[in-house]
């Protein structure tokens, strides 16, 4: 074992979904090794105990984890699993954290974000329940890496992570394992794999499943093709790549432009999905029809109990505060609970394991179930295949049904990327001020009801997180949110979220930004986005 003394690095704070930087950044002498190392030292009684790791396949990958494994021998963990060539989706790690009774796992992925050498690098802490540290323990991890002077590591050779097996690597014991099994096997316990296979057997239903050249393009071949019957290629863009083919391994509709022009196009398959970077999110989309994550969130619900993993009922329903109310209207209608909870899915962990929910969801493309504690893509994606094969109808179809019961919540995102930071946070700043004089004001031809910045109290364990987010709400239901996001690397991005219920439906097949265009007017009214950033539009409308 060697002990390397170091200095702290400033920014190393974790945010909603751990550290990410640029590749430069994390490749500086000691960079890596000091939030390791930080993690580590903010944990008790590991010592002997498992650790989980894997990650997206994004550049430096490989050799970061050589990184992590000489470091948590040489910290004291006794047993190291790591997925085959260092692959590991984000909800597979949470599936082997979980099943292998980990004390916690390190995930290398920044999720979405671009890849390769001048892209984005990340890491986060996952502990023993599979889903993200909450805020308490990545404040610790930020406060030790302020103070750091050491860290620990061994002089070792490079484990073989292309070989299934165990390998000695100093005191403990590192196992490579297939990175698809494990999750492969949970999917198969929830969802009737019988049903999904006549479907695909039947010849008459086609689907394209786009992985994005990221990591789940292993999970779909295995489970859509080899498991499910699918036809071979049903899986496209199917082996990652460490820059994700040069293109942005974000699922959605601008992103996604190669699955989207064939759902559009004049021989459309039946069903189309994609996942991003590390597999924790999806698109859903029909037959030149796209599903929002907030209608996909609110049909899952009100369907689970043709499901056989939920067929017993769900006990609730929890989303982020922007997502669109939809899921609420489902979970008013089945008498169960519905909880609204700031943006990132740590905050979903203490509602799972309480046993308070059964389904979350966010509308920025993830959803997921208390079978693991992370969104998980190609779960979504199965839990959809599902309920087309048992109802027999298209996604169209299904989602028309769902709005005829429950009314449809029109809904759009509108993200400025890269903002100035001093800038961003002045609008944020004037905005926030601004709030306790709206209510009763008129905006155009909207009346202010309600403006707010959210405040989350966690219901299990009492812990409070404020400046979530400025609500505006309207009178009739309609509402927009302001946000600055915290997964970009460069820069601000200031998201603006914008809803609109609609009961009557004869009104359900308006286009969704002349829908919402009042409620865009009233955003830069009240906002003078436009005026403050200079920006003309959005860089991103989903």
């Amino acid at each position: 074992m060697t002990v390397v003394s170091t200095r702290p690095f400033e920014g190393q704070r974790p945010g909603t979904s751990g550290l990410r930087k640029k590749v430069a950044v994390f490749k500086q002498p000691g960079y890596l090794e000091n939030f390791v190392q930080s993690v580590f030292d903010s944990l008790e009684g590991y010592q002997g105990q498992t650790l989980v790791v894997g990650g997206d396949g994004r550049y430096w990958n490989d050799q970061a984890i050589q990184v992590i494994l000489r470091m948590a021998a040489a910290n004291g963990f006794g047993r190291i699993l790591v997925g085959q060539d260092g692959i590991l989706s984000t909800p597979a790690a949470s599936c082997v954290i979980r099943k292998y009774k980990a004390f916690g796992g390190l995930i290398l992925s920044a999720s979405h974000n671009p890849g390769g050498p001048d892209g984005d690098f990340g890491i986060k802490y996952n502990i023993g329940n599979g889903g993200p540290a909450p805020e308490k323990v990545t404040e610790d991890i930020y406060a030790r890496s302020q103070t750091i002077t050491e860290y620990r590591s061994l002089e070792a050779a490079d484990v073989d992570l292309a070989r299934l097996g165990k390998t000695q690597l100093g005191g403990a014991e590192v196992e490579v394992i297939d990175s698809v099994s494990d999750y492969a096997d949970l999917m198969g316990h929830l969802f009737d794999f019988d049903r999904i296979k006549a479907m695909f057997a039947s010849g008459a239903f086609r689907m394209r499943f786009d992985a994005m050249h990221a990591v789940t393009g292993p999970y779909a071949r295995t489970i859509l093709e080899d498991i499910l019957g699918a036809p071979p290629g049903t899986a496209m863009n199917a082996v990652p790549l460490p820059d994700f083919g040069g293109g942005h391994p974000d699922p959605n509709p601008v992103y996604a432009d190669q699955l989207m022009a064939e759902m559009f196009g004049a021989k459309a398959p039946d069903f189309g999905a994609a996942s991003d970077g590390d597999g924790d999110r999806n698109m859903i989309v029909g037959k030149r029809f796209v599903v929002t994550p907030s209608d996909s969130l609110a049909v899952l619900a009100a369907n689970a109990h043709l499901v056989p993993g939920y067929a017993k009922g769900i006990r609730g329903v929890a989303r982020s505060m922007p997502t669109s109310r939809a899921a609420d209207r489902v979970a008013e209608a089945m008498g169960i609970e519905c909880f609204e909870t700031p943006t990132g899915w740590k905050f979903f962990g203490n509602l799972l394991d309480a046993g308070r929910v059964t389904l979350c969801g966010e509308e920025s493309y993830g959803t997921s179930s208390d079978h693991v504690r992370e969104k998980d893509g190609l779960w979504a994606v199965l839990f959809w295949l599902n309920l087309l094969a048992k109802r027999g109808e298209s996604v169209e179809a299904i989602l028309r049904d769902h709005w005829r019961r429950f009314g449809r919540n029109y809904y759009s995102r509108h993200d400025y990327d890269g903002l100035d930071t001093a800038v961003a946070n002045d609008l944020m700043n004037a905005l926030r001020a601004a709030l306790p004089g709206l209510p009763g004001s008129r905006v155009g031809e909207l009346t202010v009801e309600s403006a707010d910045d959210f405040s989350y109290t966690d219901p299990i364990d009492g812990s409070v997180s404020s400046k979530q987010g400025l609500r505006i709400g309207f009178a009739g239901g309609s509402r927009v949110v302001f946000r600055l996001s915290g997964t970009g690397t460069e820069g601000a991005t200031l998201r603006v979220y914008l809803e609109r219920f609609e009961p009557d439906p004869s009104r359900h097949d308006i286009e969704p930004q002349e829908a919402l265009a009042d409620i865009i007017q009233a955003a830069e009214a009240l906002a003078g986005i436009k005026t403050r950033t200079g920006r003309e539009k959005a860089d991103v409308v989903t």
